[in-house]
């Protein structure tokens, strides 16, 4: 047999088919996940005055849909109005939130670039062996993040989401492409590091999009279980593209190890 039929074929894109088991995902059995309000599973409710409040449900956010696909443990990071530098600011010390992992999947950017309007900044601002020299950008904090969990396991395999477009404006969609390219240089600087590009391969989350799976601007539980789908079928691609990557994702943090044949 030429191929396995488990494997990627050639010319296959991400996303390009939706299983509703996401593959090859559950070889990890234990995961993290730091994020915002996508990954918290906020939802949006108005009151008689029609007054917005928001609240996290974790229960339907996305992680929680992969963990009960996979049957893995899966530690949600995430709040909603989270940014990559609150994360660093002393939220995730104080929580306990910095702590071994085979898995990590770090999904920011929304309230940091479009909401707080910090610094994007570049690949250029991380240095993965020396965090503390990163400046206080975005990415340079995305690298931060990644550098402290590679500290706690360096065999850590991680994921970067980039943000999605939303249709909006060209200035908006162009600053999402531009951070993901950032992100995508970033995951390469590390060993074990991946991109999801949700603004190439993802759906646009524009007003047609939120009509159907929209709760307000945030997902309803449909989008959340959606979004969980394409996260989890995405990682799925890119672990077929890559065998040879994760073939001792059950050593991660055992001290075994194979070696290379």
């Amino acid at each position: 047999m030429d191929r396995c039929f488990f494997e990627t074929m050639e010319g296959e894109l991400p996303l390009q088919e939706i299983r509703p088991d996401c593959g090859f995902l559950s070889i990890f059995r234990k995961v993290g996940v730091v994020g915002d309000s996508l990954s918290s599973g906020e939802f949006e409710s108005k009151d008689e005055e029609g007054r917005i409040s928001y609240h996290d449900m974790y229960e339907y956010s996305w992680p929680s849909i992969l963990a009960r696909i996979t049957g893995a443990e899966w530690h949600n990071y995430s709040r909603g109005g989270m940014s990559a530098r609150e994360f660093l600011g002393g939220y995730a010390e104080k929580r306990g939130y910095f702590e071994k992992r085979q898995c990590l999947i770090v999904a920011l950017g929304t309230n940091d670039l479009f909401v707080y309007g910090h610094p994007m900044g570049s690949a250029e601002d991380v240095h993965p062996l020396a965090p503390q020299e990163n400046p206080d950008t975005f990415l340079g904090n995305i690298g931060r993040i990644v550098s402290r969990y590679k500290a706690l396991e360096p065999e850590l395999r991680f994921f970067l989401i980039g943000p999605m477009k939303d249709g909006s404006s060209l200035l908006h969609d162009s600053l999402v492409e531009k951070a993901t390219e950032e992100l995508g240089k970033i995951a390469r600087l590390f060993s074990h590091g991946y991109l999801l590009d949700m603004a190439r391969y993802g759906t646009i989350w524009d007003e047609g999009m939120r009509a159907r799976y929209g709760l307000g601007y945030h997902p309803n539980p449909m989008g959340y279980h959606a979004y969980a789908l394409m996260v989890g079928n995405y990682i799925d691609y890119l672990i077929r593209a890559n065998m040879e990557d994760f073939r001792e994702v059950p050593f991660i943090g055992t001290g075994l190890s194979y070696g290379r044949e």
